[in-house]
């Protein structure tokens, strides 16, 4: 069976609540406006005292909304009913303690927590205060009591130096967190539909040593590997990363924490890969692990005149393959396939030879798509004969959709 998927952006309402970090909520606007989401914003009074409606619509390309709009029957219809049924997020940053309490109890005084309760969409929170009042037991409890109801996903907050030169928690989630929790909720709905499970997950690139200072490598940077960590953590899993060369730090805010652990060689991937195996119901390869490395390894640097002019190689571990005959039958493991070319056929190989449920095969030499990028594109195949093309998206979407893929060859298998 063969599909393509197409990709539409989608509608985020913003309400931003009185404190210094309202700053950091222009950028949020900004980039998904210029990634074609639609924004609308909702600033209460205190939230104007730190910036205005105007810098808001401007970034938003849209007129920002504030409790005079609200009080002024100048609408077809409540303004509040409105926005709710428009939103498909709605994110409160700052959200502040006063929102907090508000929210926890119900209770709905002005335009942006009216807004609340005529909406159904998932709401992400990102709470910015000092850190005693952050620490209040009132405080921690209003937090606790919102975070039952499985419409509110939490981002953060962050510890770090504060506005009141304090330093600890209650520093708001910088956009760079914030964004691609959107992203997961726009696709996501707010489903925690791998709550409970545990994902394991491969990314980045392995180097094998020649001396102390040359390696074989690859060009992976470990962008979809990270993107995989993101998604399946935005979707309730507990992950572990194991993970070689990256480009980016390892994301540990926005809702939750992944385990990671470092390696080198394949053989340390390898390792690490088998040891946590056991307790994984998931487990995705999206590794550039090495097919070979040198046959001898010098622990000195080999002086320029020294090195082979031919190179003898030996092979490492078929980590994929070993992991595919080891997983039991509650388990599921999907690999990747880099190819030039025709990906279909040599992905396809892979698939049956190994034993895999599910493959990814990306072009790497199509534009804007494989090792380095921030998008990508692919084929998605599975034992079931199933064949989906990805058309171009972030990484963090490809992955989204990666999870999508697994979910119905649950389904297919009755499982």
């Amino acid at each position: 069976m063969e599909s393509s998927l197409n990709l539409k952006p989608g509608r985020v309402l913003i309400g931003i609540g009185g404190g210094i970090a309202a700053y950091k909520v222009c950028e949020i606007i900004s980039t998904l406006a210029k990634s074609g989401v639609e924004v609308r914003a909702i600033l209460t009074d205190s939230a104007q005292q730190f910036i205005t409606p105007l810098t808001v619509a401007t970034l938003s390309r849209h007129p920002a909304y504030t409790d005079e709009n609200f009080w002024q029957p100048v609408h077809k219809r409540p303004l509040h009913i409105e926005l709710g049924e428009w939103a498909d997020v709605f994110v409160i940053a700052p959200l502040t303690a006063n929102t907090l309490g508000k929210l926890a109890y119900g209770l709905a005084d002005n335009l942006l927590t009216n807004t609340v309760l005529a909406s159904t969409c998932p709401i992400l929170l990102a709470p910015a205060m000092n850190t005693d009042m952050w620490e209040q037991l009132t405080v921690q409890r209003n937090w606790r009591e919102l975070l039952i109801d499985k419409r509110y996903h939490s981002a953060g907050p962050g510890a770090g130096i504060l506005a009141c030169d304090r330093i600890g928690a209650g520093r708001m989630a910088e956009p760079s967190e914030i964004l691609p929790q959107i992203t997961s909720l726009l696709h996501t709905n707010g489903k925690r539909d791998l709550a409970g499970k545990r994902v394991l997950i491969s990314a980045g690139g392995t180097q094998e040593y020649l001396d102390p200072v040359r390696f074989i490598g690859n060009p992976s940077t470990g962008k979809m590997g990270l993107a995989l960590a993101l998604a399946a953590m935005h979707r309730g899993a507990v992950v572990t990363l194991v993970h070689g060369t990256l480009t980016a730090s390892v994301p540990s805010l926005a809702g939750g924490i992944i385990k990671t652990i470092p390696v080198v060689s394949a053989e340390q991937m390898h390792h690490a890969m088998r040891e946590c195996l056991p307790d994984a119901d998931l487990i995705v390869m999206s590794a550039a692990v090495a097919d070979v490395k040198p046959a001898d390894y010098s622990a000195e640097k080999l002086p320029k005149r020294s090195l082979p002019t031919s190179l003898p190689l030996a092979p490492v571990p078929d980590i994929v393959a070993e992991l595919a005959s080891l997983k039991q039958p509650h388990q599921k493991i999907i690999g990747f396939a880099a190819q030039t070319g025709d990906i279909v056929t040599p992905a396809l190989d892979k698939l049956y030879k190994k034993k895999l449920d599910a493959i990814a095969a990306n072009p790497i030499d199509q534009a804007d798509s494989g090792f380095g990028s921030d998008n990508n594109r692919a084929v998605f195949l599975d034992n079931q004969g199933r064949h989906i093309e990805i058309q171009p998206c972030s990484k963090l979407k490809m992955a989204h959709l990666l999870f999508d893929f697994v979910q119905t060859i649950s389904m297919a298998n009755g499982k």
